[in-house]
Formats: structure tokens, sequence, C-alpha cells
């Protein structure tokens, strides 16, 4: 039986950031948030990483409560674990000391193995410019290809 893919994005994440350096991650789920997110029931919007003694949280994720969950349905906004070895822990606190530079999640989706990963990226903030100038690259994309069309 094949499952429809999930693949949630964080479409603000390129237009607000500079995209530097992508990790995959594992997340440390619990039965009902895996349910919701294989429902495609979540949301990246907001979303952010953050060091927490050894290890790596994502803040601020929304996962919708699963429908047919009871008493054991868990919280939507909770922190979860990120799962990473440790190479490329040190890596991220490494390049996230210069000040500018955050670690936000870019897309969250379901493995050939039925796990959910989530790719995380170092980014830096756009300044207004240089988001007005990601627009007119669109829009010039936009028309380029209208053009080619007819």
């Amino acid at each position: 039986m094949n499952q429809p893919q999930i693949n949630i994005k964080n479409k603000r994440a390129t237009f607000d950031y500079e995209l530097l350096e992508m990790f995959t991650a594992g997340i440390v789920l619990t039965g009902t948030e895996i349910k919701s997110i294989r429902l495609g029931k979540a949301s990246l919007v907001d979303t952010y990483c953050q060091f927490e003694g050894s290890g790596l949280w994502v803040r601020n994720m929304n996962i919708s409560p699963y429908f047919y969950g009871t008493y054991n349905n868990h919280d939507s906004r909770r922190d979860r674990k990120l799962l990473l070895n440790k190479n490329e822990l040190r890596k991220i606190r490494r390049l996230t000391k210069e000040t500018g530079y955050t670690i936000i999640p870019v897309r969250l989706f379901i493995n050939e193995k039925g796990l959910a990963k989530i790719v995380i990226a170092v980014a830096r903030g756009k300044k207004q410019y240089d988001k007005r100038q990601s627009l007119r690259e669109k829009e010039d994309k936009r028309t380029m290809d209208r053009m080619f069309k007819k």
C-alpha cells in the first residue's frame, strides 16, 4: 500500500532568511504526533531551533492534535528534541556562535522507512532590500516563463 508523500515546507524560510547549510535530523515524537504528521496536520510557521544543554530542540512547531486521540493526545506546540550526531551538533553550534545566525526548520517529511525527519538550516536573516531583490527576481522569472511559453 503506497502512502501519499508527506512534505511540509516552511515557505517563509527562503524569503526571510539566506540559507547557508542544511542538515537532516530525526525528531522525538509521541504516537499521536506521528499519526497527525502522516495526515499532513503540521505547520512550520514561526518555528525555530535552539540548543538546550547538549541537545538541539525545535520550538513552536505546530502538530495538530490527532482527531481519534483520547486523553493520551499531545500538546500541539510542545518542544521536541532533534536527533543529530555529535559532529553535526558541534558544527551547528560553531556556525551559530556568530551573531545574526539562527537555526530554522525548512522541511518536514516522512522517509521511506516511515520515520519523520526534519531538514534544518543554519541561516542568516535577510535585510529588507534583500527581500525586495528576491521578489524582483521571482517576478522576472515568471515574466520570462510567460514569454517563452507563447
